[in-house]
């Protein structure tokens, strides 16, 4: 009988579920969005139990689709959205709360006041992550606080912490298994990198007890078997979990130090992969677990870009500029410039390398003349400056310049998006031919986990070709775009830029 992988791909925006063959290939997808919850300025929640539904009404179909029997499966992969911070009830299986998701900034000021008493040094230090409501610890910590259901269930030991793989594979095995994996343990804020463990300090600082927080384990490791008999009659193993952006970096086959990629998504994560030893940035980057594949962990350095397909949904659902996606691109090879209009999208604050949760997006550089399409352009051109922003230190902080840009994620699929980012970066970007690279860096490590395939050489035959843009922009016409986004950028902030915390406590 032919074996399949069925991914699940739970990202900010919806759910999906992937049949994927031996060979590599796609053979059905099927998907769902879920509501994006706003009750506050600055606040995104999502509902887990809604999620949780997503992924089995996404299995049934993409299984209906395909004409495949559960018993057909080899294994199951999980990617997610990461930070996004889930706590449930152990006895229940329900959540106290929705999830808050990683975009949320209702924990700067608890960010802040952790700053404030001199212990970004220790965050900084043991986490490799900036501190900041991006992250997963103080969200948690704010459903402790604030939640008053929680509280007695807190006293009672009832209470378990996640990130979304965490609650996925909690509901999947029916409450036996609480377990997250390298990489999604490495953006909670709570998880030692050198260690490779949860730290006590930290936990104590946030005020989230270690008891609530999941067994850690490496990416291709086993996670237990399903007990859900309404989705799948027999069991079957849980093998692969990793988060979205790591996922995607080992599905692009990053796996040399120095090689890079961005996922164009909601937000965008560029990572570089750093090897088998974690490097530490000093002006903005944050430092990730890349994944923990066969006993061996590898690190990688990430750009954390808060919003980029997002800033171009919010012109066509707030401002109403566009309709669809065919006249977006209408609309911007009618408008070959940007005219001096830029949007700088911090409507959650801006990430690395300004990481200000109080900036909030402007768009800048208006006259009479400008026109819708100019606003549509400056929205899709703020992805590739932020991009820029981020290569930029990654080169200075590493050593390493970049060669070439791996592309994913959906915006890459705009073909004046990409040609921009090449000319912005004056370096190749090629765009990945498979469109689901996340999913398919968790197809990857459940099929070496479940012995689908035996070695990443395998796994590498399954690529195509990618589309390659090559940099056409003359050299000024290039730093005078840039130029005019550094001032744009820099005008939205909260306060001036700031030294890094880590050149601070150096100084003392």
């Amino acid at each position: 009988m032919e074996k399949y992988i069925l991914a699940v791909d739970q990202s900010t925006a919806g759910t999906k579920a992937l049949l994927v063959d031996r060979s590599g290939r796609v053979v059905a997808k099927r998907s769902a969005e879920h509501r994006q919850m706003y009750p506050k300025p600055g606040w995104v929640e999502h509902d887990p139990l809604e999620i949780y539904d997503n992924v089995k009404r996404t299995v049934r179909e993409a299984l209906k689709l395909a004409g495949i029997e559960p018993a057909a499966l080899a294994a199951i992969a999980i990617t997610n959205q990461r930070e996004t911070a889930v706590v449930w009830d152990r006895e229940t299986g329900l959540p106290v709360y929705n999830a808050i998701v990683w975009q949320c900034q209702r924990t700067a000021d608890r960010c802040e006041a952790l700053r404030a008493a001199g212990q970004e040094r220790t965050v900084r230090s043991k986490t490799g992550l900036m501190l900041d409501p991006y992250f997963s610890a103080a969200k948690w910590d704010w459903v402790l606080t604030h939640v008053e259901s929680a509280k007695p269930l807190l006293a009672q030991g009832r209470l378990l912490a996640g990130t979304i793989d965490s609650w996925l594979i909690w509901k999947l095995t029916g409450g036996k298994t609480h377990a997250t994996d390298y990489t999604n343990a490495s953006r909670t804020s709570l998880f030692n990198i050198h260690t490779l463990d949860w730290d006590d300090e930290l936990c104590g600082l946030f005020g989230v007890p270690r008891a609530m927080l999941p067994e850690v384990k490496f990416s291709d490791d086993a996670y237990g078997y399903t007990d859900d008999a309404d989705l799948f009659p027999a069991r079957l193993p849980i093998c692969g979990v990793i988060g979205d952006s790591q996922g995607a970096l080992f599905g692009q086959l990053c796996l040399e130090p120095g090689m890079a990629k961005a996922t164009y998504g909601t937000g965008t994560s560029v990572l570089m992969n750093t090897g088998e030893r974690p490097v530490v940035s000093d002006n903005g980057l944050v430092t990730a677990i890349a994944w923990g594949k066969g006993g061996q962990v590898t690190y990688a350095l990430e750009a954390v870009i808060r919003s980029s397909g997002d800033s171009v949904k919010w012109v066509r659902d707030n401002l109403g500029l566009f309709d669809s996606f065919e006249e977006l691109d209408t609309m911007l090879r009618q408008t070959p410039d940007n005219e001096g209009v830029y949007l700088v999208p911090a409507f959650v604050g801006l990430g690395a390398p300004y990481w200000d949760p109080y900036a909030r997006a402007a768009i800048v550089g208006m006259s009479r003349a400008t026109g819708k399409g100019h606003i549509v352009r400056a929205a899709v051109e703020s992805i590739a400056y932020q991009v820029r922003d981020a290569a930029e230190l990654m080169a200075r902080e590493t050593g390493i310049p970049l060669k070439k840009l791996h592309a994913d994620g959906g915006a890459s699929g705009n073909p004046l998006l990409m040609q921009f980012q090449a000319d912005l970066l004056n370096l190749a970007v090629s765009r990945s031919a498979v469109a689901e690279l996340s999913a398919m860096g968790a197809v990857y490590m459940a099929g070496l986990g479940a012995g689908c395939w035996t070695s990443l050489d395998e796994i590498a035959r399954f690529g195509a070709a990618g589309q390659p843009y090559a940099p056409a922009m003359d050299a000024a016409e290039r730093e005078r775009l840039y130029a005019g986004w550094q001032k744009a950028a820099a005008s939205v902030l909260s306060a001036p830029i700031k030294p890094n915390a880590l050149e601070e406590v150096n100084r003392v």
